[in-house]
């Protein structure tokens, strides 16, 4: 029997995924494999809170397939050498695989090529897996990727996508291939005591769920920090437990206002997936310097702890870097709040947030975070790099009762809603009964100290 070998990496789900009815079409029987990669775990991307919800998801991934006769196979060590070796052991003349758009990814991919190769076998990458638009696909005249959204947003809605593929009903996989055992999310310390769980399974019942009761809403009510009401497909978009070409052909059949938009966020994250893929530095790199000499110092790494903590003195702030720990998820409104909040408020370096976040997020990539981290501070594709968000009033505008702040910071359950996003402007005596922190800085400090060091940047 022919084999073919399919290798599962940030698309783990069966629905709409092109390697492996690619695999299908090819073989007679197909070896679905995942590796754990080593080299991810020494470059500090498998924390607490992905391990574990890469756990719940291969454990998904192997239940689907052994409902198909099938089951996943599960090995760790290097990619290149486990795929290679596994492709020898089962007599696989092909790979197929996902195409990904990090520098890493890419330098992995074309490692894998070569190896493969060498030994006679073939490697077919599949675009438009993990996203809707594959980067490249669309570019202005006369530059490789686009470096403003709304163009690019123009552009990329005229992109016919492919339709979506079902999952498969039979895989059958040699049994001769033998994997370890699943990882198991109990297994895991140092996670977020309220992650949610992983898995294909959960990630479409969240959709239909959404369709249901906050599709129609989502234009109105996502900025609403109390309401909680985002979609929360960020960590099953990341392990490809959902498909992004699904939800948008989905989303645009659905129609209406917040269908439009939940397009629009899926369309960004494809846009800042072109920026990485054009220019990888920008991983760590500014895509466009300030000249900034952020602060450092004891001063500032105080200020970053208390950032870190939940104790700036600022609630929505606050409230926003205590859901972080206790979700591993943050609103994206509080998100954009917190990130403006540490590098232009306080001036520290925006990769000192982002490595926070990227230690925290289930959601957390390279692309989403590092660039929404420039985006915010002004050294990315922003095309008002100065402006600064006033945390009182973004928070008097997004969470005027305080149910957000309320809700994280237990401190400030009982303030009146007049002073629950200012509780320095308390009453002496009820402002000392509060075990809560005095502001960091004044805001009119924060922001002259900004653009004094912009303005010395420049």
């Amino acid at each position: 029997m022919s084999v073919s070998l399919v290798l599962f990496t940030s698309d783990l789900r069966l629905h709409d995924h092109p390697p492996l009815r690619a695999g299908l079409a090819a073989a007679d029987q197909v070896v679905p494999l995942f590796v754990r990669d080593r080299a991810v775990e020494a470059a500090g991307f498998a924390t607490p809170n992905r391990t574990a919800f890469l756990a719940d998801c291969l454990a998904d991934l192997d239940a689907s397939l052994r409902e198909r006769g099938g089951r996943l196979v599960v090995r760790s060590g290097d990619l290149v050498s486990q795929v290679c070796g596994t492709a020898a052991e089962a007599g696989a003349d092909e790979v197929h695989l996902a195409a990904a758009h990090s520098a890493f990814a890419t330098r992995r991919e074309d490692l894998l090529r070569r190896a493969l190769e060498a030994d006679g076998r073939r490697l077919f990458v599949h675009d438009a897996v993990t996203v809707a638009v594959p980067p490249g696909e669309v570019t202005p005249v006369g530059s490789d990727h686009f470096a403003v959204f709304t163009p690019y947003y123009r552009r990329w809605s005229q992109v016919g996508l492919r339709a979506p593929l079902a999952a498969p009903r039979r895989v059958p996989v040699p049994d001769g291939v033998q994997g370890e055992a699943l990882p198991a999310r109990e297994d895991v310390t140092g996670v977020s005591p309220a992650l949610p769980d992983g898995g294909e399974r959960e990630g479409r019942k969240r959709v239909s769920a959404y369709w249901r009761r906050g599709l129609d809403a989502y234009d109105d009510t996502r900025d609403d920090l109390a309401a909680d009401a985002t979609s929360r497909f960020s960590a099953h978009l990341h392990f490809g437990t959902l498909s992004p070409v699904e939800l948008v052909q989905r989303a645009r059949r659905h129609g209406g206002p917040g269908a439009d938009s939940l397009v629009r966020q899926l369309a960004w994250r494809d846009f800042h997936r072109q920026v990485l893929a054009a220019r990888p530095a920008v991983a760590r790199a500014d895509y466009r310097t300030k000249g900034d000499r952020w602060r450092t110092g004891q001063a500032a790494r105080a200020d970053a702890e208390a950032w870190r903590e939940g104790r700036t003195g600022y609630p929505v702030i606050d409230a926003a870097m205590r859901q972080l720990r206790h979700e591993g998820w943050m609103h994206n409104r509080a998100r954009l709040l917190t990130a403006s909040f540490l590098a232009k408020t306080l001036y520290v370096d925006w990769r000192t947030g982002a490595e926070h976040f990227l230690h925290w997020l289930v959601d957390g990539d390279i692309a989403n975070n590092q660039l929404n981290w420039q985006w915010v501070a002004g050294t990315g594709t922003d095309t008002r790099p100065n402006r600064v968000l006033n945390p009182v009033a973004q928070a008097r505008r997004y969470d005027p009762d305080g149910g957000y702040v309320r809700r994280w910071v237990p401190e400030l359950a009982d303030v009146a809603d007049r002073f629950v996003h200012e509780p320095w402007k308390l009453p002496g005596a009820e402002r000392a009964a509060l075990d809560y922190p005095d502001p960091v800085v004044g805001l009119s400090e924060g922001l002259d100290r900004f653009r004094k060091a912009r303005d010395r940047g420049r």
